[in-house]
């Protein structure tokens, strides 16, 4: 499996499918989504976290605003 950065916190998020998982049924789960907005027409990677702390109509003014969280590298 695969990671991506979130643009809105950085922290790597897993990414589903491709050749990594062609021998496997696990790991089969994305951790995040990306999401065009209709406010500003731009597109964005964002973890789930990311995206709940998003405002009902968001711009990328909104997820530069998002903070950053910790995260390790397990």
């Amino acid at each position: 499996m695969t990671t991506d950065p979130c643009d809105g916190c950085g922290r790597p998020v897993k990414i589903a499918g491709g050749i990594a998982n062609i021998w496997t049924f696990g790991g089969d789960e994305t951790g995040g989504v990306t999401l065009e907005f209709d406010a500003d027409g731009t597109e964005h990677f964002l973890c789930f976290d990311c995206v709940e702390d998003l405002p009902e109509d968001p711009t990328a003014e909104d997820v530069a605003a998002l903070p950053g969280r910790e995260y390790s590298n397990n």
